[in-house]
């Protein structure tokens, strides 16, 4: 009975909140503005270029191509904790992209989130960011797609749950984050302190991964305390120069124009992306990026959603089970992995440690983090080859068990001289469902 009145009182106030919001969306909603006739020609070579450096400092690559797909005809899932959204076409074909799409519409969209038509724009697309976004460089990234080759693809419907798949909703989210033309960031680019804020917080929209998402899918605050994507751990920002690898400026540089440190290791899972990305602009500005980071240092702790690592039985050991494994037995067995598995790159002697400027992994992030997350995906899904930073890493997700997995983390933590992370196994199994392709 308690479930029965409970389910229809939530039933009560989703019908409400939709009819509210419906009432809402109605009383301001954006009004649908005239398509374009025709693509207009693209600008001087110059233009085009500068256009193409804003759009890669914006990452819109990376979210509007799907797998194997044209660059910017969209179609890629992104996977939200509200169900699916698909990303949508950017190409200027006339139908399925941005083809009509005048400069108004396009600079509406990039500071208010509405689309051509009025609808509005689920805020996956980062909006919150791109609305502090200077006019140059809102109109550079215009001309730079609709200079590009129309490819005609309509993204699959977004799997969204009710009532979230409706978009009157929008309107109250918006209302709480959205804050259009925001001056907080100032336009003046001067110094590169002042540009590296700019494209942390505008174009780069960093928080979006490293701040974590509040109950209504809104960034928390402080911005850059630590979130997680797609299963990745996205560390905080604000804590680079603490813990057992400090960041320096210039191994940040590295890392963020090359996909690789000496110092720290090579970027994986959503980050390495955006390296590549990042590998194709002028380096001033990923120094610019780089100047601002270590700017904003500060010893305080990542926010505890963001690190805790999982809930776990007191009696569990560090390889996720209740089991009497001796711990002599689970080292001998875990060394066994290492050298089978791990050694013929990772050992000293390898000759991939050898070339490369490759760290140890007592110094890579994935295996010094608050979490396993990171380590564990790294050895399921490994790291493609057709990234910018030479590096590569097969997937093991095949050949090696959650156990299997456990014991090499505690093998590599104990090795970098810290504990063991709690549950592996467990998290393991639960990371293996959840990005399994």
């Amino acid at each position: 009975m308690k479930l029965r009145t409970f389910a229809t009182a939530a039933a009560s106030v989703a019908a409400v909140l939709a009819v509210s919001a419906a009432g809402l969306y109605l009383w301001v909603r954006p009004a649908e503005l005239a398509p374009l006739a025709h693509v207009p020609a693209a600008g001087t070579a110059t233009l085009v270029a500068a256009g193409a450096r804003v759009v890669a400092l914006g990452d819109c690559m990376v979210c509007h191509t799907a797998a194997h797909g044209p660059a910017y005809a969209g179609g890629r899932a992104l996977d939200t904790p509200f169900g699916t959204i698909y990303s949508t076409n950017i190409t200027p074909d006339p139908d399925t992209g941005i083809g009509r799409w005048s400069p108004e519409a396009f600079r509406r969209a990039m500071r208010e989130g509405v689309a051509r038509d009025g609808h509005l724009l689920y805020p996956a697309f980062p909006y919150i960011h791109y609305t502090r976004m200077s006019d140059t460089d809102i109109d550079l990234a215009y001309g730079y797609l609709m200079s590009r080759t129309p490819v005609r693809s309509e993204a699959p419907p977004n799997g969204l749950v009710f009532p979230l798949n409706f978009r009157p909703l929008l309107a109250f989210w918006n209302a709480l984050y959205l804050h259009p033309g925001d001056a907080a960031i100032p336009a003046r680019q001067d110094t590169p302190l002042a540009r590296g804020r700019y494209l942390v917080d505008t174009l780069g929209h960093c928080a979006s991964c490293h701040s974590g998402m509040t109950a209504l899918g809104g960034e928390r605050h402080p911005p850059f305390q630590g979130g997680n994507i797609d299963g990745w751990d996205a560390p905080a920002l604000t804590r680079l120069n603490g813990g057992a690898a400090p960041w320096t400026q210039a191994e940040l540089v590295d890392y963020l124009s090359g996909g690789l440190s000496a110092a720290h290791g090579a970027a994986k899972g959503p980050m390495r992306a955006v390296t590549e990305r990042l590998a194709g602009v002028p380096r001033e500005d990923v120094e610019a990026i780089a100047v601002y980071l270590m700017s904003i240092q500060s010893d305080a702790p990542a926010h505890a959603a963001a690190v805790a690592a999982p809930a776990v039985p007191a009696t569990a050991t560090a390889t996720g089970t209740a089991t009497a494994t001796s711990g002599a037995d689970a080292d001998t067995r875990a060394s066994r992995l290492f050298a089978g598995a791990c050694a013929g790159c990772h050992a000293a002697p390898a000759p991939m440690m050898r070339s490369g400027g490759r760290p140890a992994l007592a110094r890579s992030s994935a295996v010094l983090g608050e979490r396993p997350d990171n380590f564990i995906l790294t050895v399921l899904h490994g790291i493609p080859v057709d990234g910018a930073a030479p590096v590569y890493m097969p997937p093991f997700a095949d050949t090696l068990s959650d156990e299997q997995i456990a014991l090499l983390a505690a093998y590599v933590r104990s090795g970098a001289g810290q504990p063991a992370w709690n549950a592996v196994a467990q998290h393991s199994a639960k990371l293996r469902k959840e990005t399994h392709e």
